[in-house]
This record gives structure tokens, C-alpha cells and sequence, in this order.
């Protein structure tokens, strides 16, 4: 079951460095109301991890980056949602 984000995890999320595929990939599933654990599953790393990379307190590895951008294009292209 999803409860949604935090207030303060999107103000957080907001603030960070959208330069960051940790932080432009939170911003694309909180704007798409995509549940944390769903994107643990798919990028095979902990609820942990996503959240530090959502906060943009940790970059993402080159190998999740690159996982990332084609989880980023599954979004854009409405595929997972």
C-alpha cells in the first residue's frame, strides 16, 4: 500500500539538484504519484536508497544512472503508469 510522499521529502526534493538523475527521477515520480517501493523493485535497490537519492543526499552509481534513465523513459513514455 502507497501513502504518498511528504510534504517535506517534495519541499526537500525541490530544493535539490535537479542536475542529479537521483533528484530528476523523484521529481518525476512524485509528480506521477509513482509508490518508492515500486521504484526499489525495479532499479533492484532498498526503499533506503531511493529515498537518499530523491533527497538528493547521495548520487546514484554510473550502473543505477544508467538504469534510471531508461526507468525515466518507461515514465515518459506511460508505460509503468
Amino acid at each position: 500500500m502507497s501513502y504518498g510522499y511528504s510534504q517535506r521529502l517534495v519541499d526537500a526534493n525541490n530544493k535539490a539538484d535537479a542536475n542529479s538523475c537521483g533528484v530528476y527521477l523523484g521529481r518525476r515520480c512524485i509528480k506521477l504519484g509513482v509508490p518508492v517501493s515500486n521504484v526499489a523493485h525495479e532499479l533492484g535497490v532498498s526503499r533506503a536508497t531511493v529515498y537518499n537519492w530523491f533527497w538528493g543526499l547521495v548520487a546514484p552509481s554510473p550502473t543505477h544512472a544508467d538504469k534510471i534513465a531508461e526507468f525515466i523513459r518507461t515514465l515518459r513514455n506511460n508505460k509503468y503508469v
